[in-house]
């Protein structure tokens, strides 16, 4: 069973931050660590239950946590702009630094959503040592029309409609963690952000999994993961749009159990 959440602290460049982290079955002392990695507006409680459904299925122990600026984290300053390498931060620095400060010394596989999908990436290039594989769903590795489109209608909704008190369900700071994540990929100098080159160097067991009608980037980024890292799994989804472990949550999870364990038996 899921535990509550804790606020875990670290250290990030120099200041002090809390971070909010869920451990899932802990009791499994022997079982793969499963870390899940949210999206850009995502939370410890925008995933609601499927963290737990993925571990119950599988077996695993599970690391939920809200990264700085979202859930019950520490919210992101009014006067910090996040700059073009703020998913590079949270791979380098964050995820290594909450990793150290619970004490797992172990390899986890990463369970990566959308920006979370592409700090999964970026951490596997950097610290390949330091996990056992990879599971990303609706990834970017680079910006797209689309995308770009799809975040400024994100933008005006906010402005316009309830999505901020629908987002004050999952965050103690929805301007926070809606803002820093909306500026910063609307922002002109964003555009030309690409991880292509760095993803060559991944050498772990990865399965990307997209939806057929995701409307915040083509099979582009999921087809251009597999050019570049030798036998990345694929898996396209029909009548599946950007959260694939919302719209077809039994499908991703199966497919999610059966690649870990093909993994194991290497």
């Amino acid at each position: 069973m899921s535990e509550a959440t804790h606020l875990t602290p670290i250290v990030w460049r120099d200041r002090k931050v809390q971070i909010e982290t869920r451990w899932i079955a802990p009791q499994r002392a022997s079982a793969p660590l499963v870390v899940f990695l949210h999206e850009g507006l995502g939370s410890v409680a925008m995933w609601k239950d499927f963290p737990q459904q993925v571990c119950d299925a599988g077996g695993f122990r599970g690391l939920v946590f809200s990264r700085p600026g979202y859930g019950r984290s520490t919210p992101r300053a009014a006067n910090e702009v996040w700059d073009v390498d703020f998913m590079h931060q949270q791979a380098h620095e964050v995820l290594p630094a909450l990793l150290d400060a619970l004490g797992i010394a172990e390899a986890p596989w990463l369970f990566g959503h959308s920006d979370g999908a592409s700090i999964a990436l970026l951490f596997a290039a950097r610290f390949p040592e330091r996990l056992s594989g990879l599971v990303l769903l609706a990834p970017h590795i680079m910006v797209e029309d689309v995308t770009v489109k799809n975040i400024e209608h994100a933008r005006q909704a906010y402005l316009s409609t309830d999505l901020p008190q629908k987002l004050g369900r999952y965050h103690d700071d929805t301007d926070s963690a809606f803002w820093g994540w909306n500026r910063i990929w609307l922002d002109p100098a964003f555009r030309g952000w690409s991880i292509e080159e760095e993803i060559g160097r991944i050498d772990v067991p990865l399965l990307a999994i997209q939806g057929l009608d995701d409307e915040y980037g083509t099979l582009a980024q999921i087809r251009g993961i597999a050019q570049r890292v030798p036998g990345t799994r694929l898996l396209e989804l029909p009548g599946c749009a950007h959260s694939p472990h919302r719209d077809q949550p039994q499908t991703v999870i199966a497919e999610t159990v059966a690649f870990i364990a093909a993994a194991k038996r290497r």
